[in-house]
């Protein structure tokens, strides 16, 4: 069965019930997914929540910040839950959204038609999608993983990679990318959701230069890789971010991973879309 467009009703916003939902889930399994890979990444300097393994399992070894930081089974802050239930109401229901309908303006053969029409088929759509967003999820987490994984073991992606790219942050970026981009084949396909996680992996990262700048996280020196504000002169750069602008580094391997979760977050909206006029042919 062919899945339809994200974007399937003509409404220019998700309807109530999607958007709780999508809250919900960037709530609460957002920070989750979120903490496979930031306590390499990152310090959280306001209102951070720390849950450490056992101490049996905690690493012996405190020389580096990332040996520190790894000992923790979840590390997260009280700030992420909202930004992360705002972004996936913003990410999976509206930016999908607008993208479609100028897809619909530009070139109406590019857009998907429902290929359901009677309860049946919705209930079985429902299904498959439901299917695919946690699949999404879960691409979505194992890419994060990796992330992490190859945060800390720079040489894991040498042997593949490294005739094509010498530095190994890049063959990282690249490596992720590819599986984003393959998570997109698998469980979407669609224009409109190509173009947003696309945008998303370049805005994501700029959209926490606000929060870095106000100390609400830090990226480690081991993982601050990349400056984008660096050689930019602009005195309202300074009035809003504060004189240092130009040194508020970021970590360039969060690109691919704002892809994935713009995937899974697109991937829930249509299951909860179809879910919600699923149950509303049960009511009637």
């Amino acid at each position: 069965m062919r899945v339809p467009s994200p974007v399937e009703s003509t409404r220019w916003l998700p309807s109530a019930s999607t958007s709780a939902k999508l809250f919900g889930v960037g709530a609460t399994i957002g920070p989750v997914v979120d903490s496979l890979h930031n306590q390499v990444l990152l310090r959280y300097n306001i209102a951070p929540i720390t849950i450490d393994w056992p101490s049996s399992w905690a690493g012996t070894s405190d020389s580096t910040l990332i040996a520190t930081t790894a000992s923790h089974f979840f590390c997260s802050s009280w700030t992420v839950p909202p930004l992360l239930g705002v972004a996936y109401i913003v990410l999976g229901g509206i930016l999908p959204r607008l993208f479609q309908k100028g897809i619909n303006a530009v070139s109406p053969s590019l857009t998907d038609q429902p290929s359901v029409d009677d309860s049946q088929n919705e209930s079985t759509l429902e299904r498959t999608l439901r299917w695919k967003a946690i699949l999404a999820v879960l691409s979505t987490a194992a890419i994060i993983q990796l992330s992490d994984f190859w945060t800390t073991h720079p040489d894991a992606t040498r042997a593949v990679l490294g005739t094509l790219i010498e530095q190994p942050a890049e063959q990282h970026i690249l490596a992720l990318l590819l599986l984003a981009v393959l998570q997109w084949a698998v469980l979407d396909g669609t224009l409109a959701a190509l173009l947003v996680a696309s945008i998303t992996s370049i805005g994501g990262p700029l959209s926490e230069l606000p929060l870095v700048a106000a100390n609400v996280w830090t990226y480690l020196p081991s993982a601050a890789d990349y400056t984008p504000l660096l050689n930019i002169e602009w005195p309202l750069l300074a009035s809003l971010l504060g004189d240092d602008y130009a040194t508020l580094a970021l970590s360039s391997i969060t690109g691919p991973c704002y892809f994935a979760v713009t995937m899974d977050a697109i991937a829930l909206a249509r299951w909860f879309d179809v879910n919600a006029r699923v149950e509303i042919s049960k009511d009637r």
